[in-house]
């Protein structure tokens, strides 16, 4: 069976604000991750480390996934910061993994924790396939700001220049069976971006959102759900299909629409989806 736990909204919050771990305890966002990495100031990286082992090791997250961001694996913290989270963490944010040869070696370091591989630069989106398929990667993360700024360029609001490595991430991580999540709206004052955005990013077919802020879950959430039309779509395509095998059958039309078993499995997926947001 497919793990289907919503993972809509993942949240970016600084392991360092206790008052931002407290907040998120209370949020509508499908995973947490409290960051040691770009949030933190080098001077507070041990005190941001202490703080997040503290509230990865309570279990009060509700339907919450907690994730922790370590610092990169080639910095003086990575090793300290693995060993205080990769037991409690749900699973491992790991920033600049270039290669296979770096998820392998964030792999052995998580010890059989899952681990999120951040795609931020361009020798990552080449090798995103072969970092996807290494055994104990569980998604891959895009990082577009660091991307783009090693690109030099201006992706824009429609984020053209992008739009290979959106797609060279979900298909890595597609052909390899894990999560693929879209990078971060940096805008927290343009909703109607953050949710053109999102949308974009389901349409490319990313899991879900990394976000920056907590204004920003609810409409995250919301489009990256299935709609009651989509879900009214379903219904009717799988009734469609199931009348047509009644009959003898195998393929039908459904509004217009010819209908084949991966259109009901696509439905079957989207309802099943639907019914795991609505248990959460």
């Amino acid at each position: 069976m497919p793990d289907l736990r919503p993972r809509r909204s993942v949240l970016y919050l600084p392991a360092i604000r206790a008052s931002a771990v407290a907040k998120a305890r209370t949020l509508d966002t499908d995973c947490v991750i409290l960051d040691l990495e770009d949030a933190v100031a080098p001077d507070h990286k041990d005190a941001a480390r202490a703080a997040a082992a503290a509230a990865a090791a309570t279990g009060d997250w509700g339907h919450r996934e907690l994730l922790v961001r370590v610092n990169g694996i080639t910095t003086p913290w990575a090793a300290d910061d693995f060993a205080a989270v990769r037991e409690t963490a749900a699973a491992l944010v790991v920033p600049k993994v270039d290669s296979a040869a770096d998820a392998a070696r964030a792999v052995v370091m998580a010890q059989g924790t899952p681990v999120w591989a951040m795609i931020e630069t361009p020798h990552a989106v080449i090798d995103a396939p072969a970092i996807a398929a290494t055994p104990g990667i569980a998604g891959l993360v895009a990082g577009f700001a660091d991307l783009a700024a090693s690109l030099r360029l201006d992706p824009g609001p429609a984020r053209a220049p992008l739009h290979y490595a959106m797609a060279a991430i979900v298909m890595a991580a597609r052909a390899a069976g894990i999560l693929a999540f879209d990078g971060v709206f940096t805008d927290m004052g343009d909703p109607d971006g953050l949710r053109a955005e999102a949308a974009q990013a389901r349409q490319f077919g990313f899991d879900g959102k990394t976000l920056i802020h907590p204004d920003q879950v609810y409409i995250v959430n919301t489009v990256f759900a299935p709609s009651e039309a989509e879900l009214d779509e379903a219904r009717g395509l799988i009734a469609a299909h199931e009348a047509a095998l009644a009959a003898g059958r195998a393929v039908t039309t459904y509004n217009g629409r010819m209908v084949e078993p991966l259109h009901v499995t696509a439905a079957r997926h989207r309802l099943a989806v639907a019914e795991a947001i609505a248990r959460r």
